[in-house]
């Protein structure tokens, strides 16, 4: 099993002649212990074509100091990564399954072998308070390395790292540095040893995108932020954590409805394959989010109950339902990740944002084009209530205000508050037709879970009252809706 740390730390470049500063006087630390002697050895596992570093992530397998093991590194924020540790087994010639899993957004199926080792021998000191609490430690590495794949003579440096305890704030990071600045050592350009030793094989980073004020740079500018959200989401899904399944899921449904509302600016025929493939992943996901959403709502509602309603193992039934499916959810949203037909469609979002197929509407100016593609999809919504006469209707009416959502989204940042203020008076009207679909999903599984209690001889008056809940909140949203959709109006951003 797995175990996991945040790491916050900063990299320094200590060139020949300086010296390590004297770190004693800091505000808030009372010691500095150390230096201490590792000595480190480690194996770093790539694709052939180094897409992990490219990424900023690495896997190794590490031997020697207190954190022996496998180590993969995921980038959270600035100065801040995420360490997944297994311990180290037997020397392997790939990675252990758990950590390749967490990497396929970015392997995705390419082999993971070593492509170097690198080895170090460190000094740490450590800088503790009044209390000995650990604030940070401050590395000195004298590291060689060496290529795996072309057999190069090593390459040797000197580098310094500070990274953050428990106890230590950023605050405390900037002192440190200013310290190290003054004795000549500053930041490293390579976030980590091995980018440094293989920059030879990695191409320069390709500048980050300007936001520019055409119609297509606002609409690309937004499909790359949800590139980005399924690349972040996809490890937290295969290792099921809090809400991963639910961001996953909106990310590939916000992509999905830019490329189809705007599509006389990126051209609609030539990414109509990938919002089929974007549909059919959120559809792999929605098994697994609608299970996670119906488990919530009828535990809180239980919750809420008065006790004297709350007849027999009510949660033990509960638990009993939905433990399985959502497991057997869970297994095929990761099945579904861990698919060629996922690759594929990676790589074809890699492809639309490298070449997008921008027509001479989306060259035009953001300010006259995006208006008329946002009030088309109004339009859309509007004939949606229109039609809704039942809980097919609603529903549909629902993914068209989801769709003027995000379409009011993509927009927002050319035309600020007033579409901030619209989009969030679209999301009231998604929102209440949220509850409703989601009560006409509950209803019919509370009716499944009362009948399963009666026949294995227990009560199933509890799931009774609750489908009696749901019948009057979905009844009460029918009359609320009407009120709430005159208020919304034609969208007017400019």
């Amino acid at each position: 099993m797995s175990t996991s740390v945040r790491e916050t730390e900063r990299k320094y470049e200590a060139p020949g002649g300086t010296a390590l500063p004297d770190l004693t006087g800091l505000p808030g630390v009372t010691a500095v212990a150390g230096p201490e002697e590792l000595r480190l050895e480690a194996v770093y596992y790539d694709t052939e074509d180094l897409r992990l570093a490219r990424a900023g992530l690495t896997l190794r397998r590490r031997t020697g100091g207190d954190d022996a093991g496998w180590h993969l590194k995921l980038p959270v924020g600035v100065d801040t990564r995420e360490e997944v540790r297994l311990p180290p087994g037997r020397a392997a010639k790939h990675p252990p399954k758990e950590l390749g899993s967490l990497v396929q957004v970015h392997a995705r199926g390419n082999e993971l072998s070593p492509v170097a080792r690198i080895r170090t021998t460190r000094h740490r000191w450590q800088l503790v308070d009044a209390k000995g609490e650990l604030l940070a430690e401050v590395v000195e590495d004298l590291v060689s390395g060496q290529a795996v794949a072309d057999g190069s003579t090593a390459d040797s440096w000197r580098e310094i790292e500070v990274e953050l305890g428990d106890r230590g704030d950023a605050a405390l990071l900037d002192r440190v540095e200013a310290r190290l600045s003054e004795a000549g050592i500053r930041r490293s350009t390579s976030s980590a040893k091995l980018t440094r030793l293989l920059a030879d094989r990695l191409a320069p980073a390709a500048p980050a995108p300007v936001r520019g004020t055409s119609a297509a740079d606002v609409v690309l500018a937004y499909v790359r932020e949800q590139a980005e959200a399924l690349r972040h989401q996809d490890p937290r899904v295969r290792r099921g954590e809090d809400d991963a399944v639910h961001q996953l899921r909106v990310a590939t449904r916000r992509m999905r409805s830019a490329l189809q509302a705007f599509g006389a600016v990126v051209e609609r025929d030539r990414t109509r394959a990938l919002t089929d493939e974007l549909k059919w992943l959120a559809g792999v996901l929605g098994d697994a989010r609608d299970l996670e959403v119906l488990r919530d709502r009828f535990e809180n509602a239980v919750a809420e109950l008065d006790p004297d309603l709350v007849l027999g193992p009510v949660r033990a039934q509960l638990t009993r339902h939905f433990a399985p499916l959502e497991a057997a959810a869970h297994e095929a949203s990761v099945a579904a990740l861990d698919s060629a037909r996922y690759f594929a469609l990676l790589d074809a979002v890699d492809a639309l944002l490298a070449d997008p197929p921008v027509t001479p509407l989306g060259r035009g100016k953001a300010g006259k084009v995006l208006p008329g593609l946002v009030a088309k999809t109004h339009r859309r919504l509007a004939e949606r209530v229109a039609e809704a006469t039942d809980d097919t209707g609603l529903h549909e009416a629902r993914k068209a205000a989801k769709r003027l959502r995000y379409s009011v989204e993509v927009a927002e940042p050319a035309f600020g508050k007033r579409a901030k203020k619209y989009r969030k008076q679209v999301k009231d009207v998604q929102t209440l037709l949220g509850e409703h679909q989601d009560s006409v999903v509950a209803r019919p599984v509370l009716r499944e879970l009362g009948a399963k209690a009666q026949l294995d001889g227990e009560n199933g008056f509890t799931f009774g009252v609750l489908h009696g809940l749901e019948d009057g909140l979905a009844r009460r949203v029918e009359d609320r809706f009407a009120v709430v959709w005159r208020g919304v109006g034609k969208p007017k951003l400019s």
